[in-house]
């Protein structure tokens, strides 16, 4: 039997380039430098998130740098441009060899590109512009067009995971405040579970790092690898020693007490997490925590949290918290809420999304009982179930110049009735009483457009670090 390289991208001879550029576009584009009308020089371009997600009003704009390092440099050659010919010919498409063989002879294989945005990790209210791209070469129109694919697939998903992640801690926060006095911490209260539940690894790592960009807990770790590698942060998230059902059921339901033990044994210091429902979830808190391990726990110098994982969390989670207070008892915060020994806390990980974490926190509140009890580990909620449409992230062409001057180019379909109509003109942003505004370019006072400049020609010309984003979006929930 034939071994292969694990990290080969092919198994068979007639494998082509998975990175070859020319590849990576919608295939109804490949004819689209045929469409282009005459003397037109130069096209301009707009990417915007153009409806709201429920209460998520505003659109955390993240991961543009991860796709331009990718775009940087010589990235066409010919040996791509020989490969891809046939290749599309076969697909059925005469490709735009010209064009391609243009900006390998003239531009060395880099893309001749203007790209502007706003600074990542700016919070843009829907329908607001974050970028806005045109060619630099009058040949090279058709270009903008072309990078559709990866530029919107680049920016709409990293921003709708983290505005989802933002608008989460920010609720956590905002209730934290009411029940506590406090945010201390919050940070912490939204953990990410979500890379086993997303699409393939570089969706872990973009959406991990989009998560990360409004907190510091996640247990996917190719997201802190996507912060350091693409925005220099030297460790951007944390996690903690867990157990999950396969360690905890690993000597049976009579076994349950004796892995407990040995996993409280084992670890006297630091904040540790139990999964605690393999077999009878309050049997465990009430008996096992309740009676043969309650002073074990208390005299631990740190925190076991315990973690429900099944039933509905709305209900279950006021019940475990109260359940623990009978336990290890309580104090009264200053706002009249109860708060958990600081040797206990929940955490929920099953059932979490941006309703359900909203939904249980008011039910806690109900019931007399602080949001500085639980956090919430989201999975899939958090990673996957996410898309283009979520947040109605659209690029759009709006002008076009020629014959020596700049024409508007606009959609308004009336079958859409206003929901799909597309701005006007070349796009810009501007401050207007304290809040960003779309505006045409020509109405933007010179130098207050905050759509700058940070990708020309091939070459990344402004670098964010991940610190410089995370103090930008960091959640305002004092």
């Amino acid at each position: 039997m034939k071994h292969f390289n694990p990290n080969a991208t092919s198994l068979f001879a007639n494998a082509v380039n998975l990175d070859n550029i020319i590849f990576d576009t919608d295939s109804y584009k490949l004819s689209h430098f045929s469409h282009t009308p005459d003397g037109t020089e130069i096209i301009s371009s707009y990417i915007e998130a153009r409806k709201p997600w429920g209460e998520i009003d505003t659109a955390l704009f993240f991961g543009l740098q991860i796709e331009l390092v990718k775009l940087a440099g010589q990235v066409v050659t010919q040996a791509d441009l020989d490969e891809a010919t046939p290749y599309l010919k076969a697909h059925g498409f005469d490709i735009y060899v010209a064009g391609w063989q243009h900006i390998i002879d003239v531009h060395g294989g880099h893309l001749p590109i203007l790209i502007e945005a706003l600074p990542e990790g700016t919070l843009a209210p829907i329908s607001v512009p974050q970028v806005r791209i045109r060619n630099t070469d009058a040949r090279s129109g058709w270009l903008v067009s072309y990078l559709e694919t990866r530029l919107l697939r680049a920016i709409w998903y990293a921003s709708t995971v983290a505005s989802l992640s933002h608008y989460v801690v920010g609720a956590i926060g905002k209730r934290m405040q009411t029940t506590d006095g406090t945010t201390n911490g919050v940070a912490f209260k939204l953990h990410d579970f979500g890379a086993r539940g997303a699409a393939a690894r570089d969706a872990a790592g973009i959406g991990g790092a989009a998560h990360l960009v409004s907190s510091m807990g996640t247990d996917t770790i190719m997201g802190t690898l996507y912060a350091r590698n693409f925005y220099g942060a030297d460790m951007a998230g944390y996690s903690i020693n867990a157990t999950e059902h396969s360690t905890m059921t690993a000597l049976g339901r009579k076994g349950e007490l004796e892995q407990l033990t040995k996993f409280v044994r084992d670890n006297p210091t630091g904040i540790i997490a139990c999964v605690s429902d393999s077999y009878d979830l309050f049997h465990f808190i009430k008996t096992y925590l309740g009676v043969d391990l309650k002073q074990a726990i208390l005299a631990r110098d740190g925190t076991f949290v315990v973690r429900p994982d099944s039933g509905d969390p709305i209900e279950i989670v006021p019940a475990v918290i109260e359940a623990l207070m009978d336990v290890f008892g309580y104090t009264v915060t200053d706002q009249g809420y109860r708060l958990l020994n600081e040797k206990v806390r929940v955490i929920q990980g099953d059932g979490v999304n941006k309703d359900s974490v909203v939904q249980i926190m008011d039910a806690m509140m109900e019931r007399g009982l602080a949001i500085g009890n639980i956090a919430f580990g989201m999975g899939g909620g958090l990673l996957q179930k996410v898309d283009r449409d979520t947040m109605g992230y659209a690029m759009k062409a709006s002008a076009n110049f020629r014959d020596g001057a700049w024409h508007d180019v606009y959609k308004d379909p009336i079958t859409a009735k206003g929901s799909k109509t597309s701005k006007r003109g070349r796009q810009g942003v501007m401050l207007i009483d304290g809040k960003l505004t779309a505006a045409r370019v020509e109405d933007i006072p010179q130098g207050e457009d905050m759509l700058t400049e940070v990708f020309w020609n091939g070459v990344i010309t402004r670098l964010q670090t991940f610190d410089e984003i995370r103090a930008r979006a960091w959640p305002k929930v004092a």
